[in-house]
């Protein structure tokens, strides 16, 4: 199997590696060189369990693209990526009788990031699963203008 069919470098500014490529654990089990639980997959995108779940049911969806986080995804595959997080969310919800789900995304070694391969986490949750959101903090007084106006500024 090549790079350039199973696990391939988007084109972007990114400018990641082939041997970046060839070293990411994700982009080897896209390649079939790493088992997974594989639940789903099409032509885009594979989806299969965490094996370290916060609960049981818990899935990673990987493009099958190589890109780094969520800023260095392919807006071409936007609008598939949501309809796939769509269908395998309602299945993993459905599967575990779970009360609601997370979707989430950690972007950068701050975040949370480990795998440096764009990922999003389907974690089925329960009433009273006894898990807790991130904690919340306040703005000084004025300090909300400032930090809405730079990022307007930005945008």
């Amino acid at each position: 199997m090549s790079l350039e069919k199973d696990c391939v470098q988007q084109k972007s500014e990114s400018k990641i590696s082939e041997h970046a490529i060839k070293d990411c654990i994700f982009c080897k089990i896209i390649r079939g060189e790493i088992p997974c639980s594989k639940i789903y997959e099409d032509k885009e995108f594979l989806a299969f369990l965490d094996i370290k779940p916060i609960n049981k049911g818990h899935a990673l969806i990987i493009p099958k693209i190589h890109c780094k986080n969520l800023l260095d995804f392919p807006k071409s595959e936007e609008t598939d990526l949501v309809e796939f997080i769509k269908k395998v969310a309602a299945a993993v919800v459905k599967a575990t009788n779970a009360d609601g789900f997370n979707l989430g995304m950690n972007n950068g070694g701050a975040a949370g990031q480990i795998v440096q391969h764009a990922h999003f986490h389907i974690i089925p949750r329960f009433d009273n699963d006894g898990l807790i959101s991130w904690p919340h903090k306040e703005y000084s007084e004025g300090e909300m203008q400032e930090m809405q106006k730079k990022i307007v500024g930005l945008l």
